[in-house]
């Protein structure tokens, strides 16, 4: 067995396990740190950041090659989230109906929002919302909202997403205008 640092008669080292990896290993099993206790342990506070109010924050910069900046820049198409994709269909749809309308339109606020409230109105039965009509009152102007994902969750593509946001508009319109959904829009199809 030559240039084989085991015994005779024991199981050769696997490569690259040596000597000196073994001492390594039992060196470090060895050597053990005593135990510290959470009342000794000392967290130095951070510096003030500047002009001394609170902390720097830390920055992920560990190659030295700068800061992380936008993967696109604001500008190219592809950095508008879907939230402002939907506010434009909607803006789009509303332009619409407000050119036939906006004589009875005037004043109205049209509004997007996320999610509906977890309490449906007393008339509105199980299913849920995806517009909702708010009647003026109280000095307050009257509203319509459209509730986001809803909308996009029964949308199978852009351009039917389009019909659906111009469907729900113009039933919430003519709800508010008490008028049928066809004397709005003569597009409308109602089949949601």
């Amino acid at each position: 067995m030559r240039g084989n640092s085991s015994s005779p008669g024991s199981r050769p080292d696997p490569a690259g396990a040596g000597r000196r990896a073994r001492d390594r290993w039992s060196r470090r099993s060895a050597v053990t740190p005593p135990p510290v206790s959470f009342d000794e342990l000392v967290i130095p506070p951070r510096a003030p950041g500047p002009g001394g109010h609170g902390p720097v924050p830390r920055r992920r910069d560990r190659r030295g090659r700068g800061i992380r900046g936008p993967l696109l820049p604001p500008t190219a198409p592809a950095s508008r989230t879907r939230a402002e994709k939907f506010d434009d269909v909607v803006l789009d749809v509303v332009e619409r109906v407000q050119r036939s309308w906006a004589k009875q339109l005037r004043g109205t606020e049209f509004a997007v929002e996320d999610v509906p409230p977890s309490d449906p109105a007393p008339w509105e039965d199980g299913g849920v919302p995806l517009g909702r009509c708010f009647p003026a009152e109280s000095g307050q102007p009257a509203r319509i909202v459209v509730y986001r994902r809803p909308v996009e969750a029964r949308a199978f593509d852009a351009e039917d997403l389009e019909d659906l946001v111009r469907d729900v508009l113009v039933e919430q319109v003519a709800h508010l205008l008490v008028r049928t959904p066809e004397e709005i829009d003569p597009r409308y199809t109602g089949d949601r």
